[in-house]
């Protein structure tokens, strides 16, 4: 059996990703990741050194023209700043619609070009990160269960039955996540989660935030913020 993981570098499908290596064998994973036209490549770079680390097949694409109309604040055409501050602040300015970095559909895109990369590759199960506190409050919707199965549900008809996703973390959240990866012995040093595209990562934006607490959760520090 093959997989087929989601792959951005960070936190969450690294994770998955060592869960995918672990349960089928790295022979057996294939790595997904999509630029989407984002400010910086470091997640790219970071998945590169990550997929690197475990030996997997690893593919790239760009489906950046996709998101060319939007304006969310992650996108490198953007007028907008992004925000230095939590997810829960910012809900509390959008009144629970999603949040400005929330790229457009961007899971069920992924989702779906990963369903036709996984039948060309004979991969019979994609995994990929998403966890409850992303999807909390609304602010990243593409990551809640209800999306989880619908999008299962789709993909396992429109393979022909031959199709599944896995979202392993959905009802977990991001701080369950790190301690699952330290116990697989994830190399956390070798990812990246921030927004903005620095030498370090910045340490407020709103991902940056919650990755901090989730290692802070567990009683270590985050390795790249050392």
């Amino acid at each position: 059996m093959k997989a087929l993981v989601l792959f951005s570098g960070g936190v969450d499908s690294t994770t998955c990703l060592a869960m995918a290596v672990k349960r089928y064998g790295a022979e057996n994973v294939v790595a997904l990741s999509v630029s989407y036209g984002q400010k910086h490549t470091k997640e790219i770079e970071a998945s590169d050194a990550v997929a690197k680390h475990y030996g997997v097949e690893h593919i790239k694409l760009d489906l950046g023209l996709i998101f060319q109309y939007s304006n969310c604040s992650l996108l490198s055409h953007s007028s907008e700043e992004i925000p230095h501050e939590s997810y829960a602040k910012q809900l509390e300015e959008t009144n629970g619609t999603p949040v400005s970095t929330y790229v457009p559909f961007r899971n069920g895109l992924f989702i779906a070009t990963a369903a036709s990369v996984a039948l060309s590759k004979e991969c019979s199960v994609i995994l990929y990160g998403a966890h409850a506190d992303d999807a909390a409050g609304n602010a990243y919707p593409d990551c809640s269960a209800a999306f989880n199965e619908a999008m299962n549900t789709a993909v396992w008809e429109g393979s022909g039955k031959q199709v599944k996703i896995e979202a392993p973390f959905v009802g977990m959240s991001k701080a369950q996540v790190v301690k699952t990866g330290l116990e697989l012995g994830v190399p956390y040093e070798l990812t990246w989660s921030c927004y903005e595209g620095g030498e370090k990562p910045c340490g407020v934006c709103g991902t940056c935030r919650d990755r901090i607490a989730a290692f802070e959760a567990n009683g270590v520090k985050d390795p790249v913020m050392k």
